[in-house]
């Protein structure tokens, strides 16, 4: 049996370096080496899983086929890597301390006091052995490389017991199978803009007391790190100058593989695990495709995201990453501006007329508009004046989870004239519920108990719009994290009035995708699922219905489907090789006018 080799990514002076894509950088290398490479996330928070928090506090929830709600890191991973990984990829003190305590109620420890070691220690080192094994790229076998990114920062009193547990690992596996790169902050002080080397000095300290070396120190800063830098950072951080690595700012996040490359990481790599296929990188393909064509956009196409937590992007970093996707198979650079939904709702005209007409101003302006997921009633209203707003003026509409009921709820309102129309999680006693709670769900407990991860959706026509982007004649798989639904009571009177539920799950009871019907409408492109498409969405393998908006926010959708042929078997899917995407200049563009 092979011997797995394993890569730790570890961070020090302050979180929020970019760990995440440092370790999916470092998965790219290997994997374009040759290697097969699986990842594994560590949060120290005592929370199971980052279910329950808010995306105020920790950024979106990334869902996992098997239902697992991750880190937004695994999102990173499997984006860059394009694998396909599992709640146990993702490792959390509530998992580890869960687990040992449910064995030493069974009595597992014969009688032993269990402690944070050897007991916790051994768990963690058992459970990344164990999930390191397992393939998460679709073929058989024991991947060669495993990327563990522990989270947070060297020092914190929540990381010790994982610390400790990667000190032992090291030991565990053999000191020629594992490295580790460790990212740290090389801040500029003044006016004079000197590259300040003490922080990670210090950083690299702790580590070392802690019984981790360094293998390679990854510094983040503005600009490139000086050569004197360098040199002093080798000196006093024990570890060879070629060993000090500049992940200095670039024009998007992939360059930072390339900038890993120009500086020979891979062989570093390779050298220090034993493996022997360095030469055999290739990242032309990668760079074309990826780095230089996103930065070589230059037609623009704005897009307006009506959002409850727009003040942090990475509340929605897959639906940002989702509509990059899309953009870049569709020859079109993406200009997004964000819309607080609150402030369209003319109660926040009295307390921010500036905010609510520069908020409008946005929506009228915008070539198509994206409504996604969200809990709470908050924003609500706001939400439903841009669908109604998107429908009527048939600005190309793409909603999502909350964004479909959303959708449901203004036509219900505006077309079959039910006022009152709500969702029981707003309203629980209006008198016409839209959208109801689904049965099956817990009602006291929130973590782990939605309708959460990959679930089919059967298609009930190959005339429409959805069945056309997939290419798809029957099914789709996507992942789903809602806890409520469209009433099947109402969707009679819906899709007899137009909105048309062209994808429900197989016991045709819960509706999974709406559109609106293209006659009288004529309607570009109106849209709206209750799945979350943008977490399978791969960079030259964009997600179909975001490819098919932004498509249509550039009025190319047209001149797309003209040069497809469908529909095609279950089995085969829309994405293909990066950079397979033909389609027609775009028309000029009317002026957007308010109405």
């Amino acid at each position: 049996m092979q011997q797995t080799k394993y890569v730790l990514v570890t961070g020090g002076v302050v979180s929020g370096l970019g760990k995440g894509v440092t370790a999916s950088s470092v998965g790219v290398l290997l994997k374009n080496c040759g290697y097969r490479v699986t990842s594994i996330k560590i949060d120290p928070y005592i929370n199971v899983d980052a279910g329950t928090m808010s995306p105020f506090e920790h950024g979106e929830v990334f869902v996992l086929d098997d239902g697992g709600e991750a880190d937004l890191d695994l999102g990173n991973y499997e984006r860059f890597l394009d694998i396909t990984l599992t709640r146990d990829n993702n490792i959390t003190t509530g998992k580890i301390y869960q687990a040992v305590i449910e064995r030493e109620r069974r009595g597992d420890y014969l009688g032993k006091t269990v402690q944070v070691v050897p007991h916790i220690t051994d768990a963690i080192q058992d459970w990344i052995q164990r999930v390191a094994a397992r393939p998460v790229d679709g073929n058989s076998g024991v991947p060669h490389v495993c990327v563990i990114e522990l989270g947070g920062t060297v020092g914190d009193i929540e990381s010790a017991p994982f610390v400790e547990a990667l000190r032992q690992f090291c030991i565990r596996v053999g000191d020629a199978n594992i490295c580790n790169v460790h990212v740290s902050l090389v801040p500029v002080i003044g006016v004079v803009g000197e590259q300040k080397t003490k922080p990670t000095q210090h950083s690299v300290q702790v580590l070392r007391s802690l019984g981790i070396t360094p293998t390679l120190i990854a510094c983040r800063s503005q600009e490139p790190l000086e050569e004197s830098v360098r040199t002093k950072l080798a000196l006093f951080c024990n570890v060879p100058e070629g060993c000090v690595l500049s992940l200095h700012d670039v024009s998007n996040i992939w360059r930072v593989p390339l900038l890993m490359q120009e500086q020979n990481v891979h062989h570093l790599l390779c050298t220090k695990l034993g493996l022997t296929a360095a030469d055999k990188l290739d990242l032309s393909v990668w760079k074309a495709n990826l780095a230089d064509r996103w930065d070589s956009l230059t037609e623009p196409v704005k897009i307006t995201l009506i959002g409850k937590y727009t003040n942090l992007s990475d509340a929605y970093l897959s639906v940002l990453k989702s509509l990059q996707h899309a953009c870049m198979e569709a020859r079109v650079r993406l200009q997004l501006e964000w819309v607080e939904a609150a402030s369209l709702e003319p109660e926040s005209k009295a307390a921010d007329a500036a905010l609510y007409e520069a908020s409008w101003r946005k929506l009228h302006e915008a070539d198509g508009i994206l409504v996604p997921g969200g809990f709470g009633n908050r924003g609500v209203e706001g939400k439903i004046l841009a669908a109604n707003y998107a429908r009527l003026n048939k600005k190309p509409y793409l909603g999502i989870c909350l964004g479909m009921q959303i959708a449901v709820i203004e036509f219900a309102r505006n077309v079959l004239g039910l006022k009152e129309a709500n969702s029981t999680e707003f309203a629980p006693a209006c008198p016409h519920p839209a959208v109801v709670f689904m049965p099956e769900i817990s009602t006291t407990h929130l973590g782990g108990t939605m309708r959460l991860g990959g679930r089919r959706t059967v298609l009930q026509t190959m005339n429409c719009m959805s069945a056309k982007l997939y290419q798809q004649e029957q099914f789709i798989d996507e992942r789903h994290r809602h806890r409520y639904e469209v009433n099947p009571d109402l969707v009679p009177k819906l899709e007899e009035a137009g909105l048309l539920f062209v994808g429900r799950d197989e016991t045709g009871e819960r509706m999974e995708i709406l559109e609106l019907s293209q006659q009288p409408s004529d309607h570009p492109y109106y849209v709206a699922a209750q799945f979350h498409p943008e977490f399978k969405s791969r960079p030259g393998k964009p997600s179909p219905l975001f490819l098919g908006f932004i498509l249509a926010s550039a009025k190319r959708l047209d001149s797309y489907l003209r040069s497809r042929d469908f529909p095609r078997s279950p089995a085969k899917s829309l994405a293909g090789s990066m950079g397979n995407l033909a389609v027609e200049a775009s028309p000029a563009k009317a002026p957007a006018t308010a109405n």
